[in-house]
This record gives structure tokens, sequence and C-alpha cells, in this order.
């Protein structure tokens, strides 16, 4: 059954539903809630979750983030699309997503506080899981923002500064992740407080409105029922679900593993790592402000999306050509700044597109949510994917050979993204 036959309310998204003023603050306060959002998932799973797994046990370091990114990504596969759900159908006096970003906030905030206590793989899973399943309730209804309140001529710019805010997030993440990896307790503590202060601003500078009708009433066939959405009657949607898996799959499987293959694949000590990851970041960020706010810029005044994201999937596997001809530090950087342009100008466009692809009559909540679950596959495919190849093509004690089957692994489904781009109709 299509997604619209879900018992939520349609959101229309054919005309401002926000002056010019009020859309320039929720675009910079989208940007700002992405970032922190990204300051968490980049700074935790980079950084902070690798290096507590490693002193758990480093032997086992790379099956063991496996499981755990594999376990929080399988608990959280439907937290977007059931949050989603429920937003689009929450009224109060505080609205449809506020409530719900508080308390991802808070409970994300606990979480936090409280993993780096953990001392047994089984505690530090369950509260990733935790954490992990937070964040998710604080992201669902936020990404949902833009498609209640904001005109569809308006989708790219701030589409762009969506982008940007995750792309800064992951920069300052990794940063203050790598300045504290000697102190997980006090790092962990940051980022709690970069996402609690964001949220709390953000909601009080982007007040909720709740609809005045009351929801149809609720009936669990429709709720379940409304989380399919048939290929062939919105092969758009479909293509587009494809297109973010692949690329995710691909930039994740190397992503996660970043701060190994700095010490596995071109030998760098702890402390050296340290350093090398905070410049990767940068370097990252340089390359995205030189492509998305251009791409978005020429997007919106051209109206067309798809050829800037077909560019950065194929820039981003290129990207990955560069550390598999050289296992040295500068072919990193060099990866970390041309990654980062086809990444950051990828995610710049990619909630336009998205947004512009899904159902007429759709529960904006719930379907943008079915497209994270594109995110979340991914996630906990990528990094078993990149342990096995890791593990199985090592010469012994050499892991080189298994670094570079995963570059070539990770470029390979990145194209695939680019050419899963190209079938839909509904987006120029």
């Amino acid at each position: 059954m299509s997604a619209s036959t879900s018992s939520a309310p349609a959101t229309p998204r054919t005309a401002d539903t926000l002056g010019r003023s009020q859309v320039n603050v929720l675009m910079w306060s989208m940007g700002a809630g992405f970032a922190a959002l990204y300051t968490a998932y980049a700074g935790l799973v980079v950084v902070l979750l690798p290096t507590q797994i490693q002193n758990l046990d480093a032997a086992a370091k790379e099956s063991n983030l496996a499981l755990v990114t594999m376990t929080s990504s399988i608990v959280t596969l439907f937290a977007q699309p059931i949050i989603g759900a429920l937003s689009d159908r929450t009224r109060g006096r505080l609205g449809r997503r506020t409530p719900w970003m508080l308390f991802g906030a808070v409970g994300a905030t606990l979480a936090l506080l409280a993993i780096s206590h953990a001392t047994t793989l089984l505690w530090l899973t369950l509260l990733w899981v935790a954490v992990q399943v937070l964040l998710n309730v604080v992201q669902a209804p936020l990404t949902a923002v833009m498609a209640d309140r904001v005109a569809p001529r308006r989708f790219g710019m701030v589409s762009a500064f969506v982008g940007l805010g995750s792309n800064l997030g992951a920069t300052l993440g990794v940063i203050l992740a790598a300045r504290y990896a000697g102190r997980l307790g006090l790092g962990y503590g940051v980022i709690a407080a970069v996402v609690l202060v964001t949220v709390l601003a953000f909601v009080l500078l982007n007040r909720d409105r709740t609809r005045p009708e009351a929801p149809e009433p609720f009936s669990w066939r429709e709720f379940l029922t409304g989380f399919w959405v048939s290929p062939r009657r919105h092969p758009d949607f479909a293509w587009a679900f494809v297109a973010r898996m692949t690329f995710i799959l691909g930039y994740w499987g190397v992503a996660t593993y970043q701060r190994y293959a700095l010490q596995d694949y071109v030998g760098l000590d702890a402390d050296a790592v340290d350093s090398a990851q905070q410049l990767m970041s940068v370097l990252a960020l340089v390359g995205t402000l030189a492509g998305a706010l251009p791409a978005a810029k020429i997007s919106d005044r051209t109206g067309r999306r798809k050829v800037f994201v077909v560019g950065a999937s194929v820039l981003l596997a290129l990207s990955m050509a560069i550390p598999l001809a050289s296992p040295t530090l500068p072919a990193m950087y060099a990866y970390a700044l041309v990654s980062g342009m086809g990444f950051g100008t990828y995610m710049s466009l990619d909630m336009a597109l998205m947004t512009e692809v899904l159902p007429e009559g759709s529960a904006a909540g719930k379907d943008l949510g079915l497209l994270n679950i594109a995110t979340n596959i991914p996630q906990a495919l990528g990094p078993i994917i990149a342990s096995v190849l890791i593990t199985s093509f090592a010469a012994g004690s050499d892991k080189l050979p298994g670094y570079r089957v995963l570059f070539v692994f990770a470029m390979a489904v990145v194209l695939v993204s680019a050419l899963a781009i190209r079938p839909i109709k509904g987006v120029k």
C-alpha cells in the first residue's frame, strides 16, 4: 500500500508557510541543528567509540567495532520513520516536532554521560544503541521541518545550509573528540552539551505550530501499512532510496575505519593519529565550502538537482582512488579534501532532492524517515563489510591489502549511487 494511505494529514509543500525573515532564521537554525547532530555522529563514530573499543580489546578492535555499530544500526533501523510518523500525529501546545526533539536531546545527553563508564562490550553496546536511538528521535522531526514550513523554490538553499551544517558539525566533532580521545568522559560530555544546547536554542527560536485539525482515529493497520511505499507507483522515491543507500554504504565503510586506517594502513602512532584526524576534518570542511554553496545557488537558480548529486557521487568515488594508489599521510589528506567536496555537495542538495520525491499527499515526517532507512541500512552493513574485507584480504599482520580492497569496494558502490539518480524523472 502506498504511503498516501497513512492516517497522518498531508503536509503541504506548495506554498510558503513562513515569511522571509522567519525562513532565514529557520535556515540558520537547521544548519546549526544538523551541525550539532553531526558533531555527535562524527565525533562518536570516528574517534570516541573506536578509541573506547580499542581500549577494551585492541586485538579484536575491527570485529568489535563492526558488532557494536551493526547492532545499533539494526535497532535504530525504523526509529526515524516511526518517530516521524508519531510526530506527524502529535498535537499540543508545543506543536508536532518540538516535544520529540526535546525528549531526544535530553535522553541522548543522559546516555552520552553514561557511556564513558561502560567497562564491558555488552554495556558499551547497550548504551551506544540508546545514544543512536535518541539522536534519531531528534533528527526525524528536525528533518521534517523543511517540508512543513519551506516552499519548494527555497529547498536548495535550506538544504545547502543543512549540508554545510552537517559537514561543519562532522569537522567540529572529530576535532573535539580527537582532543579528548584520552579523556573519554569529558569528550562524551562536551558532545552531549553541544546537542542539548543547540536543540534548546532551535525550539526557542523557531516556535512550532500544531495543526488545527485532529488526526484521524488511530489504526494499527493504517499505521503499519503506511510504511510501505510502492516502487511501482512511486519509482522516483524508490530510486532516491537506492541512491542514498549506496552512497552512504561506500562513504561510511571507509569513514568508520578512518582511525584504524591511519594506524594500520598509513602506519601512524596514536598521537599522530589524533592530529591527523583533526587536520583531515578541516580539509574536508574546506572541500565542502568549495563545492556545496556554489552548487546550491546554481541548483536553485536553474532548478536542477540531479546533475550536482551525480557529480558529487563521482567525485567521492574518485577521492577514494587517492589513498588506494598511495598509502601515505599526504594521500589521506588529499582524500579528505576531495571527499569533503563530493560528500559536502551531495549532502547540500540531498535533502532538497529527497523532499521533492516524496509521494503527493504523504506525511512528511514518516516518509522522510523512511528515506533515512537508506542511511541506517548502510551504517549497519558498512562496518561489517569493511571488517570482513580488511581481515579477509590481510596478509597476516599486514592489513594494507585489506584496506585496498575496501577502497575499491567503496568506489564501486558510490558509482552505483550515481547511476541510481539518473532514472528519477520528477526532479531535473
